[in-house]
This record gives structure tokens, C-alpha cells and sequence, in this order.
């Protein structure tokens, strides 16, 4: 309460002295205050999501370990089949959640029907929903980013909400929007240039390789 009353009344010796009535109130004003902080502005983010660096995707690809892929499908031609085969294929743990298949598997991988089912750690959130359904799924992940260790928000391609997004970026997170995880990886590591397409990078650096072909490139890991 002393302290209380030092805050209230401050140490300015030009300040007169609070009546008792003047401070109780001037109490009870900072009590309520300090129960009901004022929301805080959302401040723009630094990242421009309509055109990522390669730093930035390749950092988080290269620092992630385990992906929750929230719409996981186990229809073998659905974009999330062929992305969660192709990540399990570079090393990672991929947990896929969808309600309708929970208990099952997909790819030998369990099934789980919400986020809130995993115990973690999970460095990436890869979320194949349509946009209004994926501010629901960030809204649970950011609930869950302290549980579960969350790193990172990526909608696939094709899927975008800028509210969400600063959301999470507000509750410290990192985002990708209409980016597919599979193809910047392929690009990064210059794995899909054995296919013709323009990766757009120029570099005399040798890619690493898997150990399973010349074909199969891979991003080195960062601990």
C-alpha cells in the first residue's frame, strides 16, 4: 500500500499533497488501471508479405523442426498430400490435424483433431484452410504459442488474411502468406531447377545434397 500511495502522490516536491478523500479516489483510479490495462495499437509489420526475402523464408525452414499441417488431407492428389509427403521426405516431423480423420493416419503420421491436442514443441503452423477459416486457426495457435513453442505462421498458397496475420505478428510471431512450403523449399535448396523452372537464384555454391541423388537437395539446419 506504500508503494501504492509513493506512485499515486510521486516524489515531485512542487506536487501538493492529495487531500484523503483526493487520494483514496486517485487509488482506486490506478488500481482499476493497472486491472484494465488499455489494449495496445498493433504496430505495422516489418515484413512485406508481398514479397519475401530468401533470408527470411530460408531461416525458417532451415531453424524449424516439426510442422502442424492444420487441413491435412489423406486424398492422395490434395496439395497437402504431396506437401507433407515431400517435408517428411527432407526430415522433418510433420503432426497433421484434421477433425474428420482424428484417431487415423495419415502417411503413418497420427491424426489429431485440434492443436490443442499436441503437447510440442511445434515450430510452424502450415495452415490448408480457405483465408476466413485460417484467422480462426491463428487465433488458437497464438493461444497456444507459449504451450506449445510456436514459431511461425504459414498459409499456403493461395491463402491470405492480413488481419490474422497481425495478430500473430503482435504475439511475436513470424508469418507467410501465400507462400507453398514445399515449393520454397524446392526453390531454396535448387532442387526444382533440376525441372527446368527459374529459381531466381544466382549462386556458385554448391547444393547440399541428401545423400539419396544428385536430384535430391536439402537446406542445411540451423541449431
Amino acid at each position: 500500500m506504500r508503494l501504492l500511495h509513493a506512485f499515486c502522490e510521486g516524489s515531485d516536491p512542487l506536487t501538493p499533497p492529495l487531500s484523503p478523500a483526493g487520494r483514496c479516489n486517485h487509488i482506486d483510479a490506478t488500481r482499476r488501471a493497472l486491472a484494465h490495462p488499455r489494449p495496445q495499437p498493433v504496430r505495422p509489420s516489418l515484413v512485406n508479405h508481398d514479397r519475401y526475402s530468401d533470408a527470411y523464408i530460408a531461416g525458417i525452414l532451415a531453424e524449424s523442426r516439426t510442422i502442424a499441417m492444420v487441413g491435412a488431407s489423406a486424398t492422395a492428389n490434395r496439395p497437402s498430400s504431396f506437401a507433407m509427403k515431400y517435408l517428411l521426405g527432407k526430415g522433418y516431423a510433420v503432426l497433421p490435424i484434421n477433425p474428420g480423420l482424428a484417431g487415423g493416419e495419415i502417411q503413418r503420421q497420427r491424426v489429431h483433431a485440434a492443436l490443442a491436442e499436441l503437447t510440442g514443441p511445434v515450430d510452424i503452423v502450415d495452415i490448408f484452410r480457405n483465408p476466413e477459416a485460417a484467422h480462426e486457426v491463428v487465433r488458437e495457435a497464438i493461444a497456444l504459442k507459449d504451450k506449445l513453442a510456436i514459431k511461425v505462421i504459414w498459409m499456403q498458397l493461395g491463402v491470405r488474411n492480413d488481419a490474422a496475420a497481425a495478430e500473430a505478428e503482435a504475439a511475436g510471431l513470424k508469418v507467410v502468406m501465400n507462400r507453398c512450403i514445399k515449393i520454397e523449399y524446392g526453390r531454396l535448396s535448387g532442387e526444382i531447377g533440376w525441372a527446368g523452372v527459374n529459381v531466381g537464384i544466382l549462386s556458385a555454391q554448391r547444393p547440399l545434397l541428401s545423400g539419396r541423388g544428385v536430384q535430391d537437395h536439402v537446406i542445411a539446419r540451423k541449431d
